[in-house]
């Protein structure tokens, strides 16, 4: 019988057909690849964009499949034959694929010259952390990736070093080496140019980069990691229709970093009016289509701790419903979902993770200079109300 392997992007399904027993991961990837490659064609993808551009997509869909089997899914790689101007007649040779199609390094094209020779590294990380109303964290995971941006002439080969804990000991080396700790990384996806028999041996990621932007290596860790930014919050409804916030925000980490347009968004009820606010720091907006007050704070020096007062009208609770509400009872505390903080902190990873090195070897000798920066940001950050 025949399978049927889908994914959904907007209101399209993507379908692959299979009669065999198939590797379905790898139909899977294909069609995720497939719609990431249209979307990098049209800008978006939707039923009007197919309808525009069926030619282009007959001509990729021919390109990226050879008889069941996925090939070159690179945009840049295709964009040298298969373009979205009108087909024209060519020479032979000049309708030829590129070399890149058939090469073992299909990622990247031959020839490539750059007037610099660059290469940009961001390790950038996202923490989710979820905390319990008493204050116990529930949930806490690091998720990261190592995107670069490659400006490099030739066909160099390039060596990055990370503190890894796994390389550290087999190699026999101290934890407590010139980076200072080790990482030990989890569920580690590289990009296909990293050559994995080599890291599988000695733990050395070895590579060709692509020309251009793209992600490097992505990994995750699960570890208990303190609150980068503590929320605490007290309200207090009190009688004659009035409801009161106070809210108590303190960053916990080295006061030489700082958290960038830190936003924190604290819940309310559906129905309040007459907001005022008054703070130590930042700006405070009412939200009434999301029914949230967000405070921005544009620079969070670490170490420093800040308040926020916030007062508002309850028209729909009258004298013995706040009465109520302050036994616990009567008054509706399902609004009470947890306090969501956004912020982003240069120069800092959260795991400790740091390059040692990356070298960078091209035949022809030239000078390169690498450039790494560190981001941690917001994933998932959530901490519930008492």
């Amino acid at each position: 019988g025949e399978a049927f392997v889908y994914v959904q992007h907007n209101n399209l399904y993507l379908c692959g057909v299979t009669c065999k027993n198939s590797n379905i991961a790898l139909i899977l990837t294909y069609l995720y690849q497939l719609t990431a490659l249209f979307q990098d064609y049209f800008t978006t993808l939707n039923e009007e964009s197919i309808r525009d551009n069926f030619v282009i997509i007959y001509e990729l869909l021919d390109e990226t499949m050879d008889h069941g089997l996925p090939q070159s899914l690179d945009s840049t790689i295709l964009r040298q034959f298969i373009t979205q101007e009108g087909n024209r007649m060519a020479d032979d040779s000049k309708s030829k694929p590129p070399v890149a199609l058939t090469n073992a390094v299909s990622w990247r094209a031959e020839g490539i010259k750059h007037k610099k020779n660059e290469i940009f590294l961001d390790v950038v990380e996202k923490l989710n952390l979820l905390v319990a109303a008493n204050g116990t964290v529930l949930h806490c995971e690091i998720n990261g990736a190592v995107k670069m941006k490659s400006f490099l002439s030739g066909m160099p080969e390039l060596k990055l070093g990370l503190n890894d804990k796994v390389m550290f000991e087999a190699t026999g080396r101290s934890q407590q080496g010139r980076g200072g700790k080790s990482v030990e990384l989890e569920d580690i996806k590289f990009h296909q140019c990293v050559r994995l028999a080599r890291f599988e041996n000695d733990r050395t990621i070895s590579f060709i980069p692509p020309d251009g932007e793209f992600d490097l290596m992505t990994y995750r860790l699960d570890t208990q990691v303190k609150p980068l930014i503590w929320v605490e919050a007290v309200v207090e409804p009190h009688k004659g229709s009035r409801i009161e916030y106070m809210i108590k925000t303190r960053s916990q980490f080295k006061s030489r970093s700082v958290a960038n347009n830190v936003e924190i968004s604290i819940p309310v009820p559906p129905d309040v009016d007459s907001p005022s606010f008054k703070s130590s720091v930042g700006n405070v907006t009412y939200l009434p289509d999301k029914d949230c007050v967000v405070w921005t704070i544009k620079q969070f020096h670490g170490g420093r701790e800040y308040l926020m007062r916030a007062h508002f009208g309850l028209p729909s609770i009258t004298r013995d419903e706040a009465d109520a509400g302050n036994k616990g009872m009567g008054m509706d505390m399902s609004w009470k979902k947890p306090i969501g903080v956004k912020f982003e902190i240069p120069y800092f990873t959260v795991s400790g993770i740091q390059v040692r090195y990356l070298k960078i070897i091209e035949r022809s000798g030239y000078q390169a200079l690498p450039w790494v920066r560190y981001i941690t940001a917001n994933g998932d950050y959530q901490l519930r109300m008492a």
